[in-house]
């Protein structure tokens, strides 16, 4: 008989729930549970068996998910709110939530663990309305091995685990937010091995080059965190402070190496946060990737106050063909408000240095932060067309937990999504943050509005058959019919 884990980490697989209809078209991406993997190759490294569980590329409901975790029975299970992007946590939460409630329900005495950066956000909270004993704030590296080694004993003793939040009669037990790990090089890689690598799928815009060859996909982080305070940004919450660490060039160019030669992957994100910041170690690590002559397909985001043109140079050489940037909006009162921290003459000097590279855009805007009326978000669409960039992510601002939005919201009262699937962009439930002078379901309107006037503007497609070809345009198209069901418009 196998042995059973000692932990069990679970993807709850949302896609259909988050993105609705226009998770039917194969036009969002699969992503490998990142987090997952970096834990579950750290606690393998201390001796522990380890098994993840990818409820998407399974394609499994969430009480199928359930089931088959009983039948594992880890010692530990954690099911994890984590996504691929700050926003992408939060809006896990319903199946996070649906998961723990029917592995409770199928075998009451199952340890269940939530982790990822929505819980790390709001713990207490996490703890008193789910159905799981225990809760992890931090990253959890520091966490999970003290409390696996607590459940082998026969009478666990939990008090002094760092970030562990935890039930004691009745009550709530806080944990405190631990320590953040200070060297990343001394963590071995992910365990990719545990993760049905060949079927994750790339952003439908990150293989516009060939929209056919999306597979296989991975994702990794050269650096971890960011030091800087944008107000909308909840990223830090899962590490405590707003500070970069960075992987040796060493360490990251072996975990490309091992991703290319084991799996054929081709197409990969740089997770971080700002990966073009630091010039000499975007040049070193670039430099490093280019001189093995891989055929990559990478996107990373860059800052427009931090980006130079060394930096894309090396980057292009490297295979990094997407650059993504955070323009945000186009009006300097709504900017500077969120301490975004650039000016917004930097903006289109950036974007043309960036064509200069014959690299391509995902420009990423926000409609509805504190400052915006109508007059800023006509401003923000104005610089949208202007920069007419090859992929455009428009979003409607949410109050995210962990960003400073969210404290303001909770403490002025503001109206915010009743579930938390309200908190996806795409969702029928979506109720963006009111600002100042509109409502969320003026914003909404405004965002869904603007969507469909950019990627159906003849200009756009015109360059996209220019650069990409007809069948890429007619991907686009396709993707613009898809209309979006909103409940919240009038609100």
């Amino acid at each position: 008989m196998s042995r059973k884990p000692d932990v069990l980490f679970i993807k709850p697989g949302s896609q259909k729930q988050i993105y609705g209809s226009l998770s039917d078209y194969d036009l969002t991406a699969i992503e490998p549970p990142l987090w997952a993997a970096i834990l579950a190759g750290y606690l393998r490294g201390q001796g522990y068996g380890v098994e993840i569980l990818d409820a998407e590329t399974d394609g499994l409901s969430w009480d199928q998910v359930a089931a088959s975790a009983v039948e594992r029975g880890a010692l530990l299970t954690v099911v994890m709110a984590s996504g691929h992007n700050p926003s992408a946590s939060t809006m896990n939460m319903t199946g996070v939530g649906a998961i723990a409630r029917k592995i409770k329900e199928l075998a009451p005495d199952m340890a269940v663990c939530l982790t990822g950066l929505h819980v790390s956000a709001l713990p207490e909270r996490s703890l008193r309305e789910e159905a799981a004993d225990f809760v992890i704030q931090g990253e959890g590296l520091r966490t999970l091995p003290p409390l696996i080694e607590a459940l082998k004993e026969a009478s666990p003793v939990l008090r002094g685990i760092p970030g562990l939040w935890r039930r004691e009669d009745g009550q709530i037990v806080p944990g405190a937010m631990p320590e953040m790990w200070a060297d990343l090089d001394t963590l071995p890689m992910p365990a990719w091995d545990l993760l049905p690598m060949r079927r994750y799928r790339a952003h439908n815009w990150h293989c516009f080059d060939d929209v056919t060859r999306r597979q296989p996909y991975a994702t990794l982080y050269t650096s971890l965190g960011c030091p800087y305070q944008c107000s909308f940004c909840c990223i830090n919450a899962l590490f405590g402070e707003h500070r970069l660490r960075t992987r040796g060039v060493d360490a990251v160019l072996a975990e490309i190496d091992f991703l290319v030669t084991t799996y054929g992957v081709r197409n990969i994100k740089i997770m971080d946060e700002l990966f073009a910041v630091n010039e000499k170690r975007v040049l070193e690590l670039c430099d490093g990737i280019a001189s093995r002559g891989y055929d990559l397909n990478f996107w990373a985001y860059a800052r427009v106050n931090t980006v130079s043109e060394r930096m894309l140079a090396a980057m292009k050489r490297a295979g990094v063909n997407w650059i993504a940037y955070g323009f945000e909006s186009g009006s300097k009162r709504v900017i500077e408000d969120v301490t975004k921290g650039y000016k917004l003459d930097q903006v289109m000097r950036v974007v043309e240095m960036t064509y200069a590279q014959d690299q391509h855009i995902c420009a990423n805007f926000i409609f509805g932060l504190p400052e915006d009326d109508y007059d800023s978000m006509q401003e923000t669409n104005a610089l949208m067309q202007e920069i007419n960039a090859e992929w455009a992510n428009i979003y409607s601002a949410m109050a995210y937990p962990g960003s400073k939005l969210y404290d303001d919201a909770v403490a002025s009262g503001a109206p915010l999504p009743a579930t938390w699937n309200g908190f996806s962009q795409y969702s029928r439930d979506c109720l963006p943050l009111p600002t100042k002078y509109l409502s969320g379901g003026q914003v909404l309107a405004f965002r869904d509005y603007s969507f469909d006037a950019y990627y159906k503007n003849p200009r756009y497609l015109s360059m996209i058959r220019r650069k990409f070809g007809v069948e890429t345009m007619r991907h686009i198209q396709l993707m613009a019919e898809k209309s979006l069901v909103r409940d919240n418009l009038e609100l």
